[in-house]
């Protein structure tokens, strides 16, 4: 203060923790506002569920067809948002030269994929309490360790993140638009999400049983329905797509 009642400025950047709230607590709005975003995120996972668990369309072994769905379509909302969300929106992002623009910023870029893999997780957590609730209405009996389950949802999402923002980050926007749809699209079908793994040839089933999509879903499918203690396979297959997924994202990211 120079004078009484005087303030002079005091140029500077925020503390990080509070730059990279901000930067997350934007990035989430940004995406709930984003009418395809609810689309891929919520509106599809939650009809699937509805729809696959009234109609018995999908043959799903013993048991209710809720509690053999429930777990493939928490699956397939984390691959909606880590993957499929987050590759359109940072693809076009970078096409539009925003990446650039924050990268210039007091947040180093670091912090700004720190952001929005906090805006992932939020919308994850909310995505899980919607599905799970749903699940419930419908009669759903989950068992096993909620350890475990958290143990997969983390991995699977760093698994999806990193194959995302690698899309992302190499492709031009409008390929990363159509490669990701298309993506998640093949993935819902031949991922187990839906149609159980043991419906397709054996040879199949080995190269789909390696997808982090049907990792996940399996995983899950094996703790909430048959109560199985930790899926030691199915997280090891999601850690190795994870550090493939995310190295490669960092080794080959472009910013422009």
């Amino acid at each position: 203060m120079s004078a009484a009642g005087t303030y002079t400025p005091k140029p500077g950047a925020a503390p990080l923790p509070r730059m990279i709230a901000a930067q997350a607590a934007l990035e989430t709005k940004m995406l709930l506002r984003n009418g395809e975003q609810l689309l891929l995120t919520v509106i599809i996972p939650t009809l699937l569920l509805v729809l696959f668990s009234a109609v018995d369309i999908v043959d799903t072994g013993k048991g209710k067809a809720v509690d053999f769905l429930a777990p493939g379509i928490l699956a397939l909302a984390v691959m909606s948002t880590a993957f499929t969300g987050q590759a359109i929106a940072t693809g076009f992002e970078r096409r539009y030269g925003v990446l650039k623009r924050l990268g210039a910023s007091p947040l180093p870029r670091w912090g700004l994929m720190t952001a929005k893999t906090l805006s992932v997780l939020v919308t994850e957590v909310l995505q899980v309490v919607l599905v799970t609730v749903i699940a419930f209405a419908l009669g759903w009996s989950p068992h096993g360790n909620p350890f475990a389950v958290l143990l997969l949802l983390v991995l699977g999402t760093a698994a999806f993140s990193g194959l995302g923002l690698l899309m992302a980050g190499t492709l031009k926007a409008e390929a990363t638009l159509a490669a990701a749809n298309l993506v998640f699209l093949l993935l819902l079908m031949g991922g187990g999400v839906i149609v159980p793994l043991d419906k397709f040839p054996d040879a199949a089933q080995t190269l789909l049983g390696l997808l982090p999509i049907s990792a996940l879903s399996d995983g899950l499918r094996d703790v909430l329905q048959h109560g199985a203690g930790m899926p030691w396979k199915d997280l090891g297959i999601l850690a190795v797509w994870s550090v493939l997924g995310l190295g490669a994202a960092a080794k080959f990211f472009r910013w422009e």
